[in-house]
């Protein structure tokens, strides 16, 4: 039995390691998938569960309040329990969940088991991007991340459309069930061709109660007020109000807390090294870029020219499989040129895309003018994702490797958090003071508005209506017009603000460590 179980190890020591990035691919992809696809059902989830949409949007959010609290928990587990086995129980508790999910007769139960869900998933995006780093050598690391951001990146892209898909087709507990066997492969894979590095063969920690307390207490709560800022009102809601105030001491306690442990669960020490903290930082931005800009060209479009929700991930689709065709192109890159000045390119590409829909987009474009200005956006992004991971883990000791990547993780679902809710709240107050800005000239002294009422009453005239009805439709119709174009002003701020956002990173890049390509510290290839 020893020498089978030695024969055993030395076939997995001898694993191509592409045959490994494929495994982890694919769990997390079907994690990141989850955190999107829901997004368009929500109003079929509510009519079949007897519930009002305003409170189906918990089933997002529980999914990423539990999948926030996980997250920088992820590096401690593994060291705890063994990353091959934190990572298969990940997979499982995920599988298991979603399957709960797709059977759930009730609203609460479905938030129970989406809870669940998260939990699970909140541990594959940082162990699998743990597994890649260890199992290629420097050379082709960029490669490795191009394949995982494959995965991260794109995978939100496409969510809402195959979402919108399987429930207009099949029924909204599809979009569950079909993790099921992608989950089901990714144990049998993870089994065969993913063994613990040496450096993490189960270690023996103490257990940080409190440490774990107050992170997910502030996580928790932090995640909660972003989803749920908007809505109430931020701070004239005393829940928000309340909700910040609990977020904001538990994280000052975890910090100080962490900072004094010999063995934390967040190792925050990491951040003392500068390229690790720059690329935390960018990764943050990188986030609050990505996901606010996906969330506002959909509302763009269904709200303001009448897509459906179909047709809105239609316009996204082509940018995020373009955007996965040059990610592998930007991995062969890092082996040639130094990351940060890809990641300058990325930065400089996507503010281009940004600036463009604020220049092109109006009421009156076709599909083609999103469509193309979002290629050019995403395209941009594509030099992003990998460079700053490689950037991230090149000071990272291997042994460190776990921590590291729950904290860049985290770092990109908070800046995605936060970027959703930025812009919303943004979107939303930019039209109402754009609005009371376009109705001043509105007025019976403009000869301009009083000729263009005159004009629509006549027409509708013409068309049978009475004189009287006539007028009130053309000034109805007019104000109708008035608000979109007021709210159209509002998303070209948006996108030119973030385009700036953008800009505003690129001098980070020139106080960076340099890191040759190719090179760099010794690292264990154990995976």
């Amino acid at each position: 039995m020893a020498t089978f179980s030695l024969t055993q190890d030395r076939a997995r020591d001898n694993v191509n390691p592409w045959l490994i990035a494929a495994t982890v691919m694919l769990a997390t992809f079907m994690e990141v998938l989850d955190t999107s696809v829901a997004n368009v059902s929500l109003p079929h989830i509510a009519g079949s569960l007897s519930a009002g949409v305003d409170e189906s949007t918990w089933v997002l959010t529980s999914y990423l309040v539990s999948n926030a609290i996980v997250l920088p928990l992820t590096g401690w587990l593994s060291n705890v329990f063994g990353r091959k086995q934190f990572y298969m129980a990940c997979v499982a508790i995920f599988t298991i969940s979603s399957f709960l999910c797709g059977l759930a007769p009730s609203l609460g139960a479905l938030v129970f088991f989406r809870v669940l869900q998260g939990a699970g998933g909140g541990g594959l995006q940082p162990i699998s991007q743990a597994i890649l780093v260890d199992s290629f050598p420097r050379e082709k690391q960029g490669m490795a991340m191009a394949i995982y951001g494959m995965g991260v990146v794109v995978a939100p892209t496409i969510g809402p459309t195959l979402g919108g898909w399987i429930t207009d087709n099949f029924t909204w507990r599809w979009i569950f069930f079909i993790n099921i066997p992608v989950g089901i492969v990714s144990i049998l894979m993870t089994s065969l061709l993913i063994k613990n590095p040496a450096h993490n063969v189960g270690k023996k920690l103490r257990i940080d109660y409190i440490g774990i307390a107050l992170l997910s207490v502030g996580v928790g709560f932090l995640q909660v007020v972003l989803d749920k800022g908007q809505r109430d009102d931020w701070f004239g809601s005393n829940f928000i109000i309340w909700c910040t105030a609990v977020a904001l001491i538990a994280i000052v306690g975890v910090v100080i807390w962490e900072l004094s442990r010999k063995d934390p669960v967040i190792d925050l020490h990491l951040l003392k090294e500068r390229n690790f903290a720059v690329a935390v930082f960018t990764m943050y931005i990188l986030g609050f870029v990505l996901y606010g800009t996906t969330v506002l060209l959909p509302i763009l479009l269904q709200t303001l020219l009448g897509y459906t929700a179909m047709q809105s991930g239609l316009v996204l689709l082509p940018g995020g499989l373009f955007m996965m065709m040059v990610m592998p192109f930007v991995g062969w890159m890092l082996g040639k040129i130094e990351a940060r000045w890809l990641v300058v390119v990325g930065l400089t590409i996507t503010a281009s895309g940004l600036f463009m829909m604020g220049t092109h987009f109006d009421l009156q474009m076709g599909m083609s003018t999103p469509v193309l200005v979002w290629i050019v956006s995403r395209f941009g992004v594509a030099f992003l994702f990998v460079p700053i991971n490689v950037i991230a883990f090149y000071y990272v000791a291997p042994q460190k490797t776990n921590d590291a990547t729950g904290l860049i993780n985290l770092a990109r679902n908070v800046g995605g958090s936060m970027g959703i809710s930025f812009v919303t709240t943004l979107l939303d107050r930019g039209a109402q003071a754009n609005q009371k800005i376009l109705v001043a000239h509105v007025t019976p002294m403009n000869y301009r508005f009083e000729a263009a009422i005159q004009a629509m009453a006549q027409q509708l005239t013409l068309a049978g209506e009475s004189t009287t009805h006539a007028l009130q439709m053309a000034q109805q119709m007019f104000y109708s017009a008035l608000q979109g174009q007021a709210m159209m002003l509002s998303f070209i701020r948006d996108f030119r603000l973030m385009g700036y956002v953008c800009l505003a990173m690129i001098p980070f890049m020139f106080i960076l460590k340099r890191a040759r390509p190719g090179k760099g510290r010794g690292r264990s290839m154990a995976h």
